[in-house]
């Protein structure tokens, strides 16, 4: 192994294991909270992770991978938007594969299991990590190509971080909720973000074979994460949980917004 693949690996390994502190810390909140669920602090945080996500999947991995893409002029897209499909019909497969429970959910999805509800939770959510985690490997990698810069990488880990803190809080209390005790609560929340060391790092392992395919994996991470967002964070974000009776709010809509222009000034000022 090289010493630029050393220390890229070295990045991975230090950006994957800063935002699996921030889920980690996160979770903590665990211990202060009396009321396991309060349904417009989980509307706020996942509104807000969904605006970070977005706009770090466009700022730090779409318009990178349009920069590296090898066509020219129409095509250059094409990469772009292969990678991005692949992205999210594998993160469709690892759902429709693997027995899960949405936060705002009773029933379970994926194959029928006998698993409890917390551990159905504990997957869906270590599910929809893997993302974040190939996104940091990805970007980790593309230092090296000189298509993406040291900087741009910590700043999309600063921003994964960022949203880390507020998701492992609003991840753990139901895991509270769920009739476990908060230790375990802590535990579950926070060994759920482990996923994103371990894909960062594996991607960046990986990175020799992939890097002539830097684009496509590039929106691959970018279909990935945003499949999340639409799938999980979005709706959760709006979703009224314990009231269906109350009117709609704004909360998880405002979130969004406050999130996206939090990351896209992180990217544009400290990312160049």
């Amino acid at each position: 192994m090289s010493n630029i693949n050393l220390d890229t690996l070295q990045l991975a390994a230090y950006i994957g294991s800063f935002v699996f502190f921030c889920t980690t810390l996160g979770s903590g909140f665990v211990f202060f909270f009396k009321n396991s669920t309060k349904p417009i602090y989980i509307q706020a945080s996942m509104g807000f992770s969904a605006g970070i996500m977005i706009a770090a999947s466009i700022f730090s991995l779409i318009i990178p991978a349009l920069d590296a893409s090898p066509f020219e002029g129409n095509l250059k897209c094409v990469p772009v938007m292969i990678g991005f499909t692949l992205g999210a019909l594998f993160l469709i497969a690892i759902d429709k594969s693997l027995p899960h429970l949405h936060l705002n959910s009773k029933v379970p999805e994926g194959p029928k299991s006998r698993l409890r509800r917390h551990v159905l939770l504990f997957l869906a959510l270590t599910i929809h990590n893997i993302p974040e985690g190939m996104a940091l490997g990805v970007s980790a990698a593309a230092t090296n190509l000189h298509t993406s810069t040291i900087a741009s990488t910590c700043v999309l880990a600063l921003g994964i971080g960022i949203q880390n803190m507020p998701e492992g809080a609003a991840i753990s209390l139901p895991f509270f909720a769920f009739v476990v005790s908060r230790f375990k609560a802590f535990i579950l929340g926070s060994m759920s973000g482990i996923v994103e060391p371990i894909a960062a790092i594996l991607v960046v392992v990986l990175s020799d074979i992939l890097s002539p395919l830097l684009p496509w994996f590039l929106a691959f991470a970018a279909g990935a994460m945003l499949y999340v967002v639409v799938e999980e964070l979005i709706p959760q974000s709006h979703s009224r949980y314990d009231n269906d009776e109350e009117p709609h709010s704004d909360v998880g809509t405002v979130s969004v917004l406050i999130g996206f222009l939090l990351m896209m000034f992180l990217d544009t000022t400290l990312g160049a």
